[in-house]
């Protein structure tokens, strides 16, 4: 059970002026340890940190491994926000910023400094090939993070296929109850994540002790959330794959998915989240006024099933296409409104 969590700013300190484990509430916290230790544990690292939110990993993570004159590649489909610091703050800086599609970022890596991908992208589902795309930053000498959020260290472990950090946002399925804003790194490079440590320690993105407490509440019930909500999203793709009313669906767990074999290689759940083209927009509002159980909602992984238009954000795709996050419904509750939603 998780203890109680560590509300302080400012811990007592011993009048012999020794160095203590903990001296002010920015730098630690041992709810963040307890925290740390078990995402460590589930990404399988040596170490990890905690962090306000996922852009708040990503940003110190792109902050500390980056500089003027290198090269990073960001995922052209992946989260519009990243795209959008790469460009904002670290072009200015020197940084060569370049988009490209998660299909082809293996081919790109042959000649970046960093390479930050996302893997299956948000809101496509596009999966890259860690192995290879990790062989091709090794011999390039380039730095490869992953971001871990979509598919979570429940469904894929990117250490363990090469990568030298994860990030993620434990925002979404790892929390799953959307009443927190987290994020976290976790890697085995004990240069790298002291520096990364350092960051947070300076730029403040500290995630607080009751948030930190809620996210170790949650991790208990992770695997059966992640479970049901796994297995939602292929009841409801095979469900929409044939349905006239739907121009196209991808899910990783589809056997005839585009990036199936490759998923199939290298995660041992395909995630909770299934994209979607309807017709237009007037059609995605439709299906949601018609449906009992689908949330209008902008974040993922929580016990409700949701809905997103993500041409609504900016996201470069059709105004009828829609992230589904599968919440933890009866999988035949879901799959008859769905259905009847739909007509």
């Amino acid at each position: 059970m998780a203890t109680p969590p560590v509300p302080v700013s400012a811990y007592h300190l011993s009048p012999d002026e020794a160095q203590p484990l903990d001296t002010y509430g920015r730098s630690s916290n041992p709810t963040w340890r307890r925290l740390e230790a078990a995402l460590a544990e589930l990404e399988g690292a040596s170490a990890a940190l905690a962090f306000g939110s996922g852009m708040a990993a990503i940003t110190s993570a792109l902050r500390v491994l980056t500089g003027p004159g290198e090269r990073l590649v960001v995922p052209a489909d992946g989260y519009y926000q990243v795209r959008r610091y790469a460009a904002e703050y670290l072009a200015p800086q020197g940084v060569t910023v370049l988009e490209v599609a998660t299909a082809e970022m293996c081919e790109a890596a042959a000649d970046a400094d960093v390479v930050l991908a996302e893997t299956p992208a948000n809101p496509g589902l596009e999966v890259v090939d860690l192995h290879r795309l990790a062989m091709t930053c090794r011999r390039r000498g380039a730095t490869l993070i992953v971001d871990n959020t979509t598919a979570t260290p429940l469904g894929q472990q990117p250490l363990s296929l090469g990568a030298n950090l994860v990030v993620a946002s434990a925002t979404k399925a790892l929390s799953g109850h959307s009443d927190l804003i987290a994020g976290y790194v976790a890697g085995s490079h004990p240069e790298m994540m002291a520096a990364l440590e350092t960051d947070r320690l300076l730029a403040g993105p500290i995630l607080g002790p009751f948030e930190a407490w809620l996210v170790l509440r949650s991790l208990g019930s992770a695997g059966l959330r992640f479970e049901r909500q796994c297995q939602n999203a292929l009841a409801v793709a095979m469900l929409l794959r044939n349905h006239p009313a739907v121009r196209g669906v991808r899910y990783p767990g589809l056997p005839e998915d585009p990036a199936h074999e490759v998923a199939a290689r290298q995660m041992r759940r395909f995630g909770g989240l299934v994209s979607v083209e309807l017709a237009d927009a007037s059609a995605v509002h439709a299906l949601v006024e018609r449906s009992a159980l689908l949330v209008a909602s902008t974040s993922f992984g929580g016990i409700h099933t949701s809905i997103d238009r993500r041409a609504r954000w900016g996201d470069p795709v059709p105004d009828g296409f829609v992230r589904l996050s599968m919440g933890i419904e009866d999988t035949d509750d879901l799959i008859a409104d769905l259905g009847a939603a739909l007509g």
